[in-house]
């Protein structure tokens, strides 16, 4: 649960560099230098936690699932660029709650395909019922306040929407394949280093095919280099954040992790509203619809992140697992001390001596953040830095905690 909320506070922030399509970059544009960022950070991050030996020792003995991982990266990919679109055109307080519907999808293929909440308690069921119910009602009030507003957002409130929706959609089926992976034993580091192929090749196709081919601005503006290193730093923060929900997602399901990393709303309207000043000229009656909104789908979420598994649905999930290991002809075993996070097979550990590429991938990682942020010129946003400083603050303090309690329950297993 713990990662489930400190992947609600790093998804949140993760999205306040996409604030610079108002700046001039094509949604595609910022889309691709976004997951370039995800790509150095989904590299860095496993090397430096458990290192390259253990990541590809763990990708071949599930050499099942790395087309599966590219797959989900290609929905994470078209996903995120659709939610620049709906930041553009509905703004960052708008379009997080209406994206973040995707904890209803997420709910019905957990349910479908892995077994979640079956056998559960009728307190349970009615939980995840009437939370859904509360994040549709939310998304209905956010979507109303958008339509009747006479801001800097009006007349494109329905392509946001629609984007908004569609981000949703594929965000909530891109869990399938990582529900998949982890009942197979996978660990959720290994799973991301292969699914950012995914990403990083499928955004540059949409680059290519429908902003310009090689003619478009991003490879030909001076000006792209000054914001390359705040858009590869929102990839980082949306790399933590998704790490969070990754364990969150193994440990808890998909039917209570994503509303609980689903809170990610609720620092989205705080980096919008405070940071970015997106509510300052709305009338009260738009104020109101938002915040009510927000609290509404707060509340949804936590209703359904509340409804504790039963030993019934435990059973449920034992069996998801043996019909993987029966399906795969793999190791019940080690799929249950891997999942269940209490160990690791005969796979390296981290405790082993790292190889010397795995520091010369975290020199260059490292390399490329400096080199950038070097190069980097404030936006040219209005922004209340105080506020961004604090909201600065919340993010370092939850990856420590949360990150050193993941480490001490599973060494990140």
């Amino acid at each position: 649960m713990s990662c489930g909320l400190a992947a609600g506070v790093w998804l949140g922030a993760a999205e306040a560099p996409t604030k610079l399509v108002n700046s001039g970059l094509s949604p595609y544009a910022i889309s691709l230098c976004m997951v370039a960022g995800v790509f150095t950070a989904r590299w860095t991050v496993p090397t430096l936690l458990k290192g390259t030996r253990y990541v590809f020792a763990d990708l071949k003995e599930n050499r099942h699932l790395i087309l599966t991982a590219i797959l989900a990266g290609m929905l994470w990919a078209v996903a995120n660029t659709l939610t620049v679109f709906a930041i553009r055109d509905v703004g960052l307080t708008i379009a997080f709650p209406l994206w973040n519907t995707n904890a209803l999808v997420g709910i019905l293929w957990g349910r479908l395909l892995f077994g979640e909440l079956k056998g559960a308690s009728g307190r349970n069921v009615a939980k995840v019922v009437l939370g859904a119910l509360a994040i549709v009602l939310a998304a209905v009030m956010l979507a109303f306040s958008t339509i009747h507003d006479e801001g800097p957002h009006a007349g494109r409130a329905v392509s946001g929407i629609l984007a908004a929706a569609g981000a949703s959609l594929l965000w909530g089926t891109m869990y399938i394949p990582y529900r998949k992976a982890y009942i197979s034993g996978m660990n959720p580091l290994s799973f991301v280093t292969v699914f950012t192929i995914g990403e990083l090749g499928t955004c540059f196709a949409l680059l290519l095919a429908l902003d310009g081919g090689t003619r478009a601005a991003i490879f030909h503006s001076p000006e792209t280099e000054h914001l390359l290193f705040w858009l590869f730093l929102g990839g980082f923060a949306w790399v933590i954040g998704d790490l969070f929900q990754q364990f969150a997602t193994k440990y808890l399901g998909i039917g209570r992790a994503i509303p609980l990393s689903n809170t990610n709303q609720l620092w989205g309207l705080a980096w919008g509203a405070l940071v970015f000043a997106e509510l300052a000229h709305a009338d009260r009656s738009h104020r109101l619809f938002v915040v009510a909104g927000s609290l509404v789908m707060i509340l949804g979420a936590l209703a359904v992140s509340t409804a504790i598994a039963t030993e019934r649905e435990h059973a449920s999930t034992n069996e998801a697992l043996q019909r993987e290991c029966t399906r795969y002809n793999l190791d019940y075993d080690r799929v249950l001390r891997s999942y269940s996070g209490s160990g690791t097979g005969d796979r390296p550990d981290d405790n082993d001596r790292r190889a010397w590429w795995d520091y010369a991938i975290l020199a260059v990682a490292a390399g490329v953040f400096v080199y950038l942020g070097w190069n980097a010129k404030v936006p040219p946003l209005t922004m209340d830095l105080a506020w961004l400083w604090v909201l600065a603050g919340v993010l370092v303090a939850t990856a420590g905690v949360c990150g050193w309690g993941l480490w001490k329950a599973t060494r990140f297993s």
